[in-house]
């Protein structure tokens, strides 16, 4: 049996649980080889430090790349997170372009932004730009304020109702034409999941709304996701595994410790991952 191979094109921070500090131990744990290619290298993540020292690696992408092609590797997916400029979108796009095959899944999580706003390090022109590296994927993870950038509407705060989450979806369909996963959705003040319209069936996950920021959780969300549907669980169950290892990393983190904004303690409860993905795997 052949493992699955997936290329992590995501930054990596020393200090602080995000991007490839998250993916790759998620990955691996589910029985994925995760080969991470670094965007960029932080002394530690940028939210609650004082401070942060930064190393743009948009330069070594392509050579990475180009090496692995002249190895002949092949990839089963390509999962890619924050993306600093336009640049580094442009070059995404080519490597899509040059490493996907035909079996190989593109999962795009577009990180802009959170909260109604853009992130400031992000130029107002960027959510046009990342437009054409979501119609590459076949599966996006947008939150609700990257998904009203992305479609220019406007954001509104939660919680939510069903017509305005629906407007949202069938607006990234014309965006992507593969599969749509909506996150930070909460109707009420005590849930919160995700919605996902696949083939145009629409249908939500939830689980307990935690108090709290968390950095960090938009990746584990994503990484979980990306495991459930290399290990082909179909998508509706695949959501469900990312929402409730999602929460339970969240409630781990509330119960025991007081450093939220560090980001989730999501180690602990690691060993829980390949039960909810239908396997034994990883123990």
């Amino acid at each position: 049996m052949k493992q699955k191979r997936v290329a992590a094109i995501h930054d990596i921070s020393g200090v602080g649980k995000c991007s490839l500090t998250v993916a790759l131990p998620i990955l691996s744990v589910a029985g994925l080889e995760c080969c991470p290619l670094p965007t960029a290298v932080l002394s530690n993540h940028t939210g609650g430090f004082k401070n942060f020292t930064f190393k743009d690696l948009t330069d070594e992408m392509l050579p990475i790349v180009k090496q692995w092609q002249n190895e002949e590797i092949s990839f089963d997916a390509i999962y890619s997170g924050y993306l600093g400029s336009f640049k580094q979108v442009d070059i995404l796009c080519e490597i899509i372009d040059t490493l996907k095959g035909e079996n190989t899944m593109v999962l795009v999580d577009p990180v802009m932004g959170d909260h109604g706003a853009l992130y400031k390090s992000f130029d107002k022109d960027f959510p046009r730009k990342m437009l054409s590296l979501c119609k590459k994927a076949d599966v996006i993870t947008p939150n609700i304020t990257e998904a009203c950038l992305m479609l220019g509407m406007e954001y509104k705060k939660p919680p939510y109702n069903k017509e305005y989450i629906e407007t949202l979806l069938k607006g990234l369909t014309k965006i992507c034409s593969g599969d749509i996963v909506l996150t930070g959705v909460c109707f009420d003040e005590n849930r919160l999941g995700a919605a996902a319209v696949s083939k145009g069936e629409i249908f939500y996950c939830f689980g307990d709304k935690i108090d709290g920021i968390y950095h960090g959780t938009g990746d584990v969300f994503a990484s979980v996701l990306s495991a459930a549907l290399l290990k082909d669980c179909a998508l509706k169950r695949a959501v469900e595994a990312a929402v409730s290892f999602t929460c339970m990393s969240i409630k781990n983190t509330k119960e025991n410790y007081s450093e939220l904004w560090y980001g989730v303690n999501f180690e602990e409860v690691l060993p829980k991952l390949p039960e909810l993905l239908g396997g034994n795997y990883g123990r």
